[in-house]
Order: C-alpha cells, then structure tokens, then sequence
C-alpha cells in the first residue's frame, strides 16, 4: 500500500506510521508540528518507505502539491483538549472539521482504496450506556467533542455522495509511548507521569473512582490498519481495551503520593467502549493489558523529562475555562 498519514509526529499518527512501515508499506507523513514532535518520527527519516511533508491540513495548495497516488488515506491531524477549544472554538472548527473536508476533497482526486478517520469517543458525552454502543446518542459536551464528531460526519457524507470507501473509528482514552508531553493541561497518563518524575504529588480529580477505558496505542493503530484492509465501507466502529479502570488502580500502579483536586464539569463518570461490532465484523481484538501498558510507560519514564509538571495552583489556573463554560446548570 502508498499511504498518507495526517498527524503522522503526532502521538497515534506516529505508531500507525511506524506500523505500516513494519508491515511493508510506503508512507508520506503530514504533519505541521503543532501539536506533534518530529522526534516521533526521526527514527524512520532514513527508511526509503517513509517521507516527512511539513505541511497543515487546513492549506488545500500544501495537500494539492502532494503526489495524488495513494492508496490509503489516514486522517489523524487535530487540534486536542477540551480547554483551548473551549477559549478558541473557531480554530477547532477550522483545523477539524475544514481540515477533514480538504483532506477528503484530496482522498477523492486521489481515488482511494479506503479513507480512515480517527474520531474521537468524546461525542457520547455523559451518556448512561455502559458499555456503550456505537448507536448511543450523541451529545459532545464541548466545542473539541463537537469538531470531532462534525469531521466524522463530513467523512460519512463524503462517503456516501463522492462513493469514498471510508470508516470511522471512534477511540477511546489511548494512550502509550509518544504521548503529548506539551499543550494545555490535558490527558492523565502526561499529567501523572511528569509528576511522578519530579517526586510531586498526583493531581487525582474528585475521588479517583470513575473510571475510563484506557486503550492501548499500539492496539489502535492496529485497528487502523485492520479497518483499512477490509471490505467494509461507511460504517462507525469504536475502539477500546474491553475494560474500564478506575483513577484510582492508575494511582496504584504509578505510585507515589496523592492530593485531590475538584471534580469536573462535563466529564463523565465512566468511559467504556462496547467493542463487540468491531470485533464481529473486523475480527479486531486488543492485546495489551491495562496493567501492560502502564508498565511500558513507567519503563519509558524519561521521555516526560521535558514535559510541564502540574501542580494544584497552576491545574486552577488551567482549567478555569472548563469550569467557567461547562460549570453552568
């Protein structure tokens, strides 16, 4: 397979990169490096299957320059977390859901095999169906939920008038090796680890009770590429770990010290992806463990070196957006 990936330094993108070339195939990589690292993948820049453009997917000339023979087309480019979504929706729109329809507007002069879209499991919002369906009713709880699953339906659109074999998976809680170490305060895993190696104290939000279907990143870019090679079209599937775990087990294993912080609006109190539809119909099933993967990040403890080190004053400070917009009844 000729594959482009968007987002391809991003945390996700760049396993699915390193994936595809393991197995064989060619990839370009498209990325602008705001919100991804080159270091994610500096490790391929001498493999003849792979090639770096810089280059943003909200720019049609930059993704019309590109070579129009590819077979496969992975859209993983976003804009992530919930706070600066909330302060700056406009660019959320712009790079998620302007930025799909240019990628797919690429995808169909390309005539491709199949287009991926990694959606995000965020649209269920607060939702009383655990595990929960890809039927569920959508309800995104914030403006980053509401581009994700807007790009999802330009995808399905797209699919259905211009006849794009497309998917969309809606992921859920991942995480690994790679993951963000900058940004607005945001994801767990990047939160507790750089806190865990500057011997803090774990920020843990209310009671550390609910818990969140933590996948594996390797387990999805698996389901990428299992998606991709099927003869399925225009179909929703979720992808999760076929559990859910609570803060509080996370806290275990990590170890270390603890302080609270208040709970949040608009969060769930349990995320936990109903996974029989994928895996009926795809045959994907994940294969790291919870506890694995945990262990996996802990031994690769350095690479959140670098990454900000939160702190109950300057997490207030961060989040006062999300309490301000989402904390009204």
């Amino acid at each position: 397979m000729k594959c482009l990936v968007t987002g391809a330094a991003g945390f996700i993108g760049s396993h699915l990169v390193e994936a595809l070339i393991t197995k064989g195939h060619s990839v370009v990589g498209f990325d602008n490096l705001s919100v991804g690292r080159y270091s994610n993948i500096a490790g391929f820049e001498d493999n003849p299957k792979f090639k770096f453009v810089h280059g943003d997917v909200r720019s049609k000339i930059q993704l019309e320059n590109l070579d129009a023979n590819f077979d496969y087309v992975f859209h993983l480019a976003a804009l992530a977390d919930i706070v600066p979504s909330i302060e700056n929706p406009s660019e959320y729109m712009d790079v998620n859901v302007l930025g799909t329809t240019n990628v797919l507007q690429f995808a169909r002069r390309c005539k491709v095999k199949k287009f991926l879209y990694a959606a995000s499991s965020s649209c269920y919002g607060i939702t009383n169906e655990i595990p929960t369906p890809e039927n569920t009713r959508v309800s995104p709880e914030y403006p980053y939920a509401l581009s994700k699953y807007l790009g999802e339906l330009c995808t399905l659109h797209w699919c259905k008038v211009y006849n794009i074999p497309a998917i969309s998976l809606r992921l859920f809680n991942v995480f690994g090796p790679r993951a963000r170490t900058s940004g607005t305060y945001g994801a767990v895993f990047g939160v507790f680890l750089a806190q865990k190696l500057a011997n803090k104290p774990l920020t843990v939000v209310g009671d550390g009770t609910q818990t969140r279907d933590f996948t594996f990143v390797t387990d999805v870019a698996e389901a990428f590429l299992v998606a991709a090679q099927s003869n399925v079209n225009s179909e929703v599937f979720n992808v999760g770990s076929g559990g859910t775990y609570s803060i509080n087990h996370l806290v275990g294993l990590i170890g270390g010290p603890t302080i609270s912080i208040p709970k949040r609006p608009g969060e769930p109190n349990c995320t936990f992806a109903d996974t029989s539809k994928i895996r009926e119909i795809l045959g994907w099933t994940p294969k790291t463990r919870f506890e694995q993967g945990v262990s996996k990040l802990l031994e690769q403890l350095h690479y959140w070196k670098d990454a900000p080190v939160w702190e109950v004053e300057s997490i207030q400070e961060a989040t006062k957006t999300w309490f301000t917009y989402l904390g009204r009844d």
